[in-house]
């Protein structure tokens, strides 16, 4: 990826669910419904429940072809970016097209805010997974942890995210953020497993603020803590905030990464592991590599919960 023309597509980069997932960005930098405390990309610029076409499904789709035909398969088609993706009017489109190209699985991951619409629900009926979120219990916390925009009632968010799961028929993870001293208390956790009882996902995955958030009160909670809060949760539960993910192969030479580097950092904070599993190139090139944008002046490195992270010296990306 990142040749030129490639504006929209990103990665592979590595997760913590997905392995290695192509990343597709569909709205402008932080075009979401929410403000979440925790958001690794920084403040949302523009608040908004509008849904239209901010970016021509045919010109995603183009790029996606060509992408394809480089070869290199990831494990998952990943719809989520630098902003909310079902804010995108053409989603539906964009899956039914993707679907007549690859056969690699579609997944959204998406905050789950707007599944009460049916506007915005039924587009992702197609996909073959869904991963939306839910971090708080009643509507208080809902207001300090995400900030929605005020068209978003907590409770007709939740019906929705219920509704939803009744309706579609491929994998539904749901994702809970927990925050130290803000969420992670036993009270706040049983109020959140209980609506997570009333939607039924097929499995919930706990994590934490473990790259560099948008708020400094964003603290993140110790993993020992988190298995203990996942025992507070119905069915399948696993925290996935320490996740290793898959494994980088042990290629030989990483060569010039750079022009594949800089776009993935300008998405999210990445460690050296990061990139690694992402670029399947070994560790030592991935930090030589790191270290020569880190030289040029075109990233530098935070630190953040012992971990040191890259981002791009100009923060991150300002646009679509």
């Amino acid at each position: 990826m990142n040749k030129p023309g490639y504006k929209h597509l990103y990665g592979p980069v590595p997760s913590r669910r997905l392995g290695r997932s192509l990343g597709i960005d569909l709205v402008p930098f932080k075009t979401c419904t929410y403000d979440c405390i925790y958001c690794q990309l920084g403040r949302t610029t523009e608040k908004t429940l509008v849904r239209r076409e901010y970016v021509p499904v045919d010109v995603v789709l183009d790029e996606l072809g060509r992408k394809l035909a480089d070869g290199d398969a990831p494990d998952f088609i990943s719809l989520a970016g630098s902003g909310e993706p079902t804010l995108h009017g053409g989603l539906g489109r964009l899956i039914s097209g993707i679907k007549t190209m690859t056969k690699i699985p579609v997944a959204v991951i998406t905050n789950g805010s707007l599944l009460w619409d049916r506007e915005a629900a039924e587009p992702l009926m197609t996909a073959d997974l869904v991963i939306p979120s839910l971090d708080a219990g009643d509507a208080a916390m809902f207001e300090r942890i995400n900030r929605p925009h005020p068209g978003i009632d907590f409770d007709r968010m939740v019906q929705g995210l219920a509704d939803f799961r009744n309706n579609y028929r491929g994998r539904l993870w749901l994702e809970v953020m927990l925050l130290d001293g803000l969420n992670d208390s036993r009270a706040e956790v049983r109020k959140i497993a209980d609506l997570a009882g009333r939607i039924r996902p097929d499995r919930v995955q706990l994590n934490t603020a473990v790259r560099p958030p948008a708020e400094v009160a964003a603290h993140p909670v110790p993993f020992y803590r988190m298995q203990e809060l996942a025992r507070l949760f119905y069915g399948t539960t696993e925290v996935i905030a320490s996740g290793s993910g898959r494994q980088a192969e042990e290629a030989t030479e990483g060569g010039n990464q750079g022009e594949k580097i800089l776009p993935m950092l300008k998405r999210r904070p990445c460690t050296v592991e990061d990139v690694s599993r992402g670029l399947g190139i070994h560790r030592l090139s991935a930090l030589k590599e790191l270290e020569a944008l880190v030289k040029k002046g075109k990233a530098r490195k935070v630190e953040t919960g012992g971990s040191w992270f890259y981002i791009p010296e100009d923060g991150m990306r300002n646009g679509i």
